[in-house]
């Protein structure tokens, strides 16, 4: 019982449960975000939907819909989640220090190559 409370409670579980709690929460933003977008789209273009659009008798219209609807959907995620978390995480982080560089690879053979030569001689 006591490894199924320590899964249960394990950081990343907790995270991943809440990161999708929000990611549900969300999506019905970005949903009627992304409808009232292609009612723009329509009232600019006279056509809300494409789904009944087809070229040379191809129906390529929900294929278009669907395209849209993801530019749109990327673009709110984009620019309304990933873009202010990298900028709240470079503000908020602190710069760490950079460890002292090591010795490069070719330093490092020539040290080997002068110790076997040592234990040669």
């Amino acid at each position: 019982m006591k490894g199924f409370k320590d899964f249960l409670l394990r950081g990343n579980l907790v995270e991943l449960a809440v990161a999708f709690i929000m990611a549900a929460a969300f999506t019905a933003v970005v949903e009627t975000f992304t409808a009232m977008l292609m009612d723009v789209i329509g009232m600019l273009g006279g056509m809300p939907d494409f789904s009944k659009t087809s070229i040379a008798g191809i129906s390529v219209g929900a294929f278009l819909t669907a395209l849209v609807s993801f530019v749109i959907i990327a673009a709110v995620v984009y620019f309304g989640i990933v873009l202010p978390y990298n900028k709240a995480r470079e503000r908020f982080t602190k710069p760490t220090e950079e460890a002292p560089a090591g010795p490069t690879q070719e330093e490092l053979l020539s040290e080997i190559r002068d110790l076997l030569k040592a234990q040669r001689a």
